[in-house]
């Protein structure tokens, strides 16, 4: 059992505690839950909250920890089992102890919970990973402790602390936003990816790195999950993080008003469920340009850009202006119609080339010029 002086705080997300341990007490109760793949029926369902170890970092990490200015001031955020944590009151006002034990149910051994099992590391594996190897276990860190989180919640505090910080994935963060509960843009941009990486009729089928890095077993993944979500963002949201709060605390959106209609294509259906008409209009959009460039579409080399990142930057930004061409109301358009205006563009297969569309975003606003003059449809 271990037993750590804490101090309760009450946020939005709820209670926690805040507590200091020392680094071989953590150890002694932690388990690294790496995000990770696990086949089931054919489909990649994906478990876990933390990303997989970098060595390079856990190395750096080890050689700070041993320096005399060595210094790690940020919490380690971890989750305790609810069955294995209790609190209990001192008579220092506003402190209070955490009592830490293993949980044996005589009933069902299976169900019992090892002390090196109760918890799990929601933030800061890699300083924890530093610190093990360094062999520095009375080094002190701080520590926040939820007792009792879902997954769902986990995976929210994990992707809401690590979304604005580059040493993180975008697509293992967008990629956790699946576990929430309640419906937020990020998490329809999510499902969206995952239907066009498995449905037959998508022409991203199988060509999507979920997790932002190649999915094992697989060959000819052009783009990553999270450049496929950052295309779709805009058309639903112009602040994802307050749509995100009110899908969390109310449930509903307020109706567009026509101007913010021209910029946000997919608010309505969002904000009515309709997200299989989000995904209905990207499926045709795509598809259309599949068939209209086949063969660029289906290579997959370095050589080729049509269905890589500075493609589909620049095919996203003119879905806009192709989708207000043809309504102003919330409503599906077809393959031909966008067809239509695709069989404008002089553009060959072999066109789609890194010569021609450099790389950057000089390239894709160079291609989403291009759609615009050729297609003769107005800039939205």
């Amino acid at each position: 059992m271990l037993s750590i002086p804490v101090f309760e705080l009450s946020q939005p997300v709820g209670t926690f505690f805040i507590g200091v341990m020392r680094a071989d007490h953590l150890f002694s109760i932690c388990s690294f839950d790496y995000r990770r793949m696990q086949y089931n029926n054919g489909y990649v369902d994906f478990l876990g909250i933390q990303r997989e170890l970098n060595a390079k970092r856990i190395s750096e990490i080890k050689q700070y920890v041993k320096t005399a200015d060595a210094c790690l001031p940020t919490s380690i955020v971890i989750s305790i089992d609810e069955k294995c944590a209790r609190i209990e009151e001192t008579d220092i006002v506003g402190a209070k102890i955490l009592k830490i034990f293993e949980y044996v149910d005589e009933q069902t051994p299976e169900l019992s919970i090892k002390l090196d099992e109760v918890a799990s590391i929601i933030d800061g594996q890699h300083r924890l990973k530093g610190l093990e190897e360094a062999n520095s276990n009375e080094f002190e860190v701080p520590v926040s402790i939820f007792i009792g989180p879902d997954d769902a919640t986990e995976a929210m505090i994990f992707s809401i602390v690590n979304l604005a910080q580059t040493k993180v994935n975008k697509s293992l963060v967008y990629d956790l936003f699946s576990l929430a509960t309640s419906r937020s843009p990020e998490k329809t941009c999510h499902e969206i990816v995952v239907a066009l990486d498995r449905m037959e009729e998508s022409p991203f089928q199988n060509r999507i790195k979920r997790l932002g890095v190649a999915t094992e077993g697989r060959f000819g993944e052009t783009l990553s999950q999270a450049t496929i979500v950052k295309g779709l963002l805009p058309y639903i949201t112009n602040d994802p993080v307050t749509d995100r709060d009110r899908g969390k605390r109310f449930g509903f959106w307020d109706p567009s008003l026509a101007r913010d209609q021209r910029r946000r294509i997919f608010y309505e259906f969002f904000r009515r469920n309709d997200d299989a008409s989000i995904l209905n209009i990207v499926l045709n959009y795509f598809n259309a340009i599949k068939e209209r460039w086949p063969a660029a579409w289906a290579a997959t080399g370095t050589g080729n850009i049509i269905n890589r990142t500075n493609g589909y930057n620049g095919f996203i930004r003119f879905l806009r202006p192709a989708y207000l061409y043809f309504t102003t109301e919330p409503k599906v358009v077809a393959k031909d119609s966008f067809a239509s205006l695709f069989n404008r563009v002089n553009l060959s297969d072999a066109d789609f080339n890194p010569a021609r569309f450099l790389p950057g975003s000089s390239g894709s606003t160079s291609l989403y010029n291009i759609l615009l003059e050729q297609s003769g449809i107005p800039k939205a």
